[in-house]
């Protein structure tokens, strides 16, 4: 089993939208409490803020207690975090995907090193901002995006995991192929990506920006022309130009002079 930055992140994608309002979140309180010892002898309740039961449950599924320790108090774990030697006592860095994110309401300003009251674990950099994951956001396992820097950031953990595996592709290109059909459907496109060293949840949502973003081409079928041809010409398969043509061509072997027929 690995240990990567990607694992945990992955196991908290799982639990998003788990909620008190649909009760999954008692799933996570419930791994959280099996767990022994109990941090301070503590067994979490249902009734309790639960955001670093989220992420201490998060290392417990992922076998990762060593790296990132179990709490359900914030400040507590900052200082376990700083026993590691994993505590960053700065929040205007420009934190990494696995990094663990403590705030502080009370303050809003740079430094910030006030008592830390929610936390969460970073999923995604993006230019000037990033993407939390956090448990009991608004009662719900939940995504937030701030701006590097933010005042209410008391300061972050850098797990010490495991190096991920050097990707094979880029995601830009992993997302291409799926629309090629290049990694089949369901769990065998997953193990296909994952061999890759490829989140597939994050390469789906690229495939969705690029159908969503992309301009459809189209050709009018000239004689002499075969699918395989027009894939080759276009960069694409003949099992994407059918998929995109379903209602049209019945017969790949057989197309007809005149048709209009999308290939991108």
């Amino acid at each position: 089993m690995s240990r990567t930055a990607n694992d945990l992140i992955s196991v908290l994608r799982s639990w998003i939208g788990f909620s008190e309002a649909n009760g999954k979140y008692r799933s996570i309180i419930n791994l959280y409490n099996s767990h022994q010892p109990l941090a301070r002898g503590y067994k979490v309740r249902y009734s309790d803020e639960w955001c670093d039961t989220t992420v201490s449950a998060a290392a417990i599924k992922t076998g990762m207690t060593d790296l990132i320790g179990t709490e359900c108090g914030c400040e507590e774990h900052v200082k376990i975090f700083k026993k590691k030697g994993i505590w960053i006592e700065d929040g205007t860095v420009r934190p990494e995907p696995g990094y663990i994110v403590l705030y502080n309401w009370k303050q809003f300003s740079q430094p910030n090193d006030g008592y830390s009251n929610h936390i969460g674990v970073v999923e995604s950099v993006q230019g000037n901002t990033f993407t939390v994951i956090e448990g009991n956001k608004g009662n719900a396992v939940s995504r937030r995006t701030i701006p590097i820097g933010w005042g209410y950031i008391r300061g972050f953990a850098a797990p010490r995991y495991e190096t991920e595996t050097k990707q094979a592709i880029t995601i830009d290109e992993a997302a291409r192929n799926v629309l090629l059909g290049k990694y089949g459907n369901g769990e065998k496109r997953r193990q296909a990506l994952k061999a890759l060293g490829l989140d597939a949840d994050t390469v789906q949502r690229r495939v969705n920006e690029l159908v969503k973003g992309g301009k459809a081409e189209y050709v009018t079928v000239k004689s002499g022309d075969t699918l395989s041809e027009l894939a080759e010409r276009y960069d694409t398969s003949v099992a994407a130009i059918l998929k995109l043509n379903s209602v049209l061509i019945k017969n790949p072997n057989c197309i007809q002079v005149g048709w209009k027929i999308r290939v991108k």
